[in-house]
């Protein structure tokens, strides 16, 4: 499969305007335009690790979730680790997709497999688009409420985490609930529901939640990403038509660890 058959396939499965104004998202590297895609590695992030993965394990194509180059480049340099990383991609021929926040926003994304793990009910979008079909978060509005005990055994089942932050807000019963993958502060602030579900959010914002009533639920931001990649494979392999072995990288790690 050609790289923009690949790249085309993948806009169809995350369009990237449904991607959020500020985000830098769709085909950021292309060394090669008429590349032959045999073999694509999905991180979330990109580090010197998940790079020597790929080389080694001879990948065309890296699917990383979070994109790169927000700021514009006047330089390359080897001597700068962030350049070195782009330069050994450039040089290995290795292309570079990020779906990020179009991802997070299509129906089926991120944000849908986010709220999945807290239980059952109606779930609409927070920000939704001009036509309704996509949405920055989700609120989901249990059919029946469940204590902060309940929600939190769900969620840890649901993200395979072992722990959660959470700063209790004005009641022990949890009927609404707004999630936002990642950082979702921006979106979640003045969304009026009983309980915040995200990856991470400053001390400030998580007071002026729980000022207004609302229970705070933090999984740290890998948390709420990583456990999608083995479901954007299957999406992604239920869609090709042609022999492309994707592989979700075994170097690509929380960077954060508990001591």
């Amino acid at each position: 499969m050609k790289l923009n058959q690949i790249t085309a396939l993948l806009n169809n499965i995350a369009p990237l305007e449904l991607a959020a104004d500020w985000d830098n998202v769709g085909l950021l590297l292309e060394p090669k335009p008429d590349a032959s895609i045999k073999r694509v590695l999905l991180s979330v992030d990109l580090t010197q690790s998940v790079i020597e993965e790929a080389i080694k394990k001879k990948v065309n194509l890296i699917l990383c979730y979070h994109p790169i180059l927000f700021k514009p480049v006047q330089s390359l340099c080897m001597s700068s680790p962030f350049d070195r990383n782009l330069l050994l991609l450039i040089q290995k021929k290795i292309a570079l997709y990020s779906p990020h926040t179009a991802l997070d926003h299509v129906i089926g994304g991120v944000n849908d497999w986010l709220i999945d793990g807290c239980g059952v009910g109606e779930v609409t979008f927070i920000n939704p688009s001009k036509d309704q079909l996509s949405g920055a978060g989700r609120m989901l509005s249990l059919n029946r409420a469940v204590s902060i005990n309940t929600l939190c055994k769900r969620i840890k089942s649901h993200l395979h985490t072992p722990y959660l932050r959470v700063a209790p807000g004005a009641s022990n019963n949890i009927r609404t609930i707004a999630c936002c993958a990642g950082a979702g502060a921006s979106v979640l602030t003045d969304v009026q529901a009983d309980c915040y579900l995200t990856g991470e959010m400053s001390h400030h914002d998580v007071l002026a939640a729980q000022a207004t009533g609302s229970t705070v639920i933090l999984s740290e931001h890998t948390h709420t990403e990583r456990g999608f990649l083995p479901l954007y494979q299957s999406i992604i392999q239920k869609a090709l038509n042609a022999p492309v072995e994707l592989i979700i990288s075994t170097q690509d790690k929380d960077p954060l660890h508990l001591k």
